[in-house]
């Protein structure tokens, strides 16, 4: 259960303290954690949007809704077991491979002639997703870090003293220099089975996004059915997290740490709804999609460096590329083809262009 014992760094309220340090430095259960702050989270959409008042919801939107809170309380789980084995940034990136879903559509159901195209697209965010379980993203196994690295030792005709100063420069210039031992083998020790769990996580989130846009057609019956959704999604963990705190876990303490849990709980859950709500019926821009990716991408580049993680620029920007490129040739589409009011591309688009879904079944 929860302990109001606190380490030195929750004490003093530095907001290095993220959720992969949290998990990592106190050995929590991964998912008596996400139980934690998705309580609070279900409280907060339920009282905010009172699904309860207004036209009723029928059974043909309700019941979606409950099974959709079974995909996320799996994705959540998933999702914050490949954040504590791969790190953030392979497990942000991993959630794009919800275009997955898209080449498959496409491959069922889709036209010929987009086949080859989609399966190259699917090919390439396979080999971003290799590159990244190598730590091409991280600065310890980076291979242009290494590279540079060796070349600036491989300058021999220097005098000793300048050598010496290079070279500390260098290991300056490394986000990991101050990091802990413990904290850099987390980060290297990854390969292809470690990444298939943030991987399926990110196609259990693309999916629960798919069944979320076709149940709710109106922004206000989406916020609504979203409550219902994370609801449910309590529901399905509490007797998981019972089991998990009585038989399966053997430290069932789960440290406090003010910043974590508020922290997971608002940016994590309830800010990122809005947020992708917002950029999918204002900006048009469908989650999974090329331009999604490189806003993304932007905003990682700068979390990474502010909080001093172990982080590659160049590795990253190639990873990113080759997924961004990835996910642009398997979410292709005839654009002469496409629906007057669909304006957004990627995973939405591709399912619309493989199979019609005027309802789910109940």
């Amino acid at each position: 259960m929860m302990s109001p014992n606190q380490n030195s760094e929750d004490r003093g309220g530095s907001s290095n303290s993220t959720t992969l340090r949290y998990l990592n430095h106190t050995g929590a259960s991964v998912l008596l954690f996400i139980f934690t702050c998705i309580v609070p989270s279900s409280f907060f959409f339920l009282i905010l949007q009172k699904p309860w008042k207004g036209r009723p919801l029928t059974n043909a939107q309700v019941v979606p809704a409950v099974i959709n809170g079974g995909i996320t309380a799996l994705y959540f789980i998933l999702w914050g077991k490949g954040l504590k084995s791969c790190g953030p940034v392979r497990s942000i990136l991993a959630e794009y491979a919800g275009a997955v879903l898209g080449v498959l559509s496409a491959v069922l159901y889709g036209r010929r002639g987009h086949l080859w195209k989609k399966i190259g697209g699917l090919i390439a965010m396979l080999a971003s997703f290799y590159f990244l379980s190598q730590g091409w993203a991280t600065a310890t196994s980076s291979p242009f870090n290494i590279l540079f690295l060796f070349l600036a030792l491989s300058l021999t005709s220097l005098p000793d003293p300048i050598m010496d100063v290079a070279v500390y420069e260098l290991n300056q210039l490394l986000p990991f220099s101050k990091k802990s031992d413990a904290e850099i083998q987390t980060e290297q020790d990854v390969g292809m089975k470690e990444m298939l769990v943030p991987i399926v996580a990110g196609i259990l989130s693309a999916l629960r996004r798919v069944i979320s846009r076709r149940v709710s057609l109106k922004s206000q019956l989406k916020r609504r059915l979203n409550a219902i959704t994370i609801a449910s999604a309590t529901c399905f963990l509490f007797p998981v997290a019972i089991w998990d705190m009585i038989i399966g876990s053997k430290n069932v303490e789960l440290p406090f740490s003010m910043w974590t849990f508020s922290s997971t709980i608002f940016f994590g859950i309830i800010l990122i709804f809005y947020v992708d709500s917002i950029a999918e019926e204002r900006l048009h821009m469908v989650f999974s999609s090329p331009r999604h990716l490189m806003v993304a991408g932007v905003c990682i580049i700068l979390m990474e460096i502010v909080y001093k993680m172990d982080f590659s620029l160049p590795g990253f920007f190639v990873c990113a590329a080759i997924l961004g490129f990835g996910i642009y040739e398997a979410t292709s589409l005839d654009r002469v083809r496409k629906d007057s009011f669909m304006k957004s591309d990627g995973l939405d688009g591709i399912l619309d262009d493989g199979v019609l879904m005027s309802s789910l079944p109940t």
